[in-house]
């Protein structure tokens, strides 16, 4: 059987990196032939957090180059391409509008398939970026901006499970950092601060853990922080005991989500997914339940590129790159479980739909 070789640049504009990649896929194995990301810390760090308007600049003035880049190290010309995909959704839409623009230039300019990515896909199949991750797995996604239970049946179809019903357990980390004053950002100061910490020092809420069920909470949580915070809490006991009380949430619903999938594969993915400790938490639960746990390397939790390259190159491999690529439209909300979503959306509405 002949091989089936598709080579695809991805881009990745969704919040505060300017990533590039190219990527081949040989009958299901992927190798990245030249990537880059370049960080927007130092522009967003006066301000605790992430500005929508300096990231989208920020995209604006580096998409081009990156691109260029990632295709210089590459080594070949755009005529080598199969095809280009960029993120099209969920995130910042100023910076999601920059890469779908240039994908999409790219794409026409080189007549070949533009695909357009959720986001949330990339995170999904990042895992099959560096080793043998065959379907089906339980995924527990765990970013910024999104925490949620998936099942991933296969390519596209993906089966949501539980989700936060308010804030994302990335957004508390970058909420406690920016509380006690740790810089941006926020997830690694507080990872680093607790590692000199009690975490059994300041008692804090497990929100929905002894509810039934795979949803999570982590607005109380933040809450409970702040006010330990004004109380005068060492920073340090309050960064290792809100750390304690996430890994606490994250590795009880994943040990429920193990037990009613039967999943004998556990994928960890997103920024949060760089922590130790949570990592080490859902370990040990997955070690319990007979499972293992699969998780990409550090360089590939946070935003990059060659995720978005994979599922472009497996999408355009299985014949699931769509005609009309060149009209989609960025969507600031995206969910990858759209049924659910619309169904029996967990929060957020309105004109730009459920966020999860």
């Amino acid at each position: 059987m002949p091989e089936r070789t598709v080579t695809v640049l991805g881009i990745e504009t969704s919040c505060d990196e300017t990533a590039a990649a190219v990527l081949r896929l040989t009958n299901g194995k992927s190798e990245i032939l030249g990537e880059t990301v370049r960080s927007q810390t130092e522009a967003h760090a006066p301000y605790g957090g992430v500005v929508p308007e300096i990231a989208a600049r920020a995209h604006a003035d580096l998409a081009d180059f990156s691109v260029a880049r990632a295709m210089e190290m590459a080594g070949i010309g755009y005529d080598g391409l199969d095809g280009v995909a960029a993120t099209s959704g969920p995130g910042l839409i100023g910076g999601v509008l920059v890469g779908l623009m240039t994908g999409k230039a790219v794409a026409q300019a080189a007549d070949i398939p533009f695909i357009p990515i959720n986001h949330l896909e990339g995170h999904a199949l990042s895992p099959r970026l560096t080793e043998d991750c065959s379907f089906p797995y339980l995924l527990l996604l765990v970013s910024g901006g999104h925490c949620q239970f998936l099942e991933v049946r296969g390519l596209g179809d993906y089966t949501r499970l539980g989700t936060t019903i308010d804030d994302a357990a990335g957004e508390a980390f970058d909420k406690t950092a920016k509380k006690l004053g740790l810089g941006f950002p926020g997830g690694p100061a507080v990872e680093r601060i607790a590692e000199t910490g009690n975490p059994s020092a300041v008692d804090l809420p497990r929100p929905l853990l002894n509810r039934p069920g795979l949803d999570m909470s982590f607005a109380g949580l933040k809450t409970a922080v702040a006010r330990a915070a004004d109380e005068g809490a060492d920073p340090a006991d309050l960064c290792a005991s809100f750390q304690a009380a996430v890994c606490d949430v994250l590795a009880e619903k994943t040990r429920r989500a193990l037990e009613q999938t039967e999943q004998k594969r556990l994928v960890v993915a997103g920024g949060v997914a760089a922590n130790k400790a949570i990592r080490a938490a859902l370990d040990a639960i997955a070690e319990a339940a007979g499972a293992r746990l699969i998780a990409p390397p550090l360089r590939y939790c946070t935003d990059n590129a060659a995720m978005i390259a994979l599922a472009g190159a497996e999408r355009l491999a299985a014949g699931l790159a769509p005609a009309d690529g060149l009209v989609v439209r960025a969507r600031p909300r995206w969910p990858l479980d759209e049924v659910s979503a619309m169904q029996n959306p967990a929060y957020g509405g309105g004109k730009r739909g459920a966020k999860a």
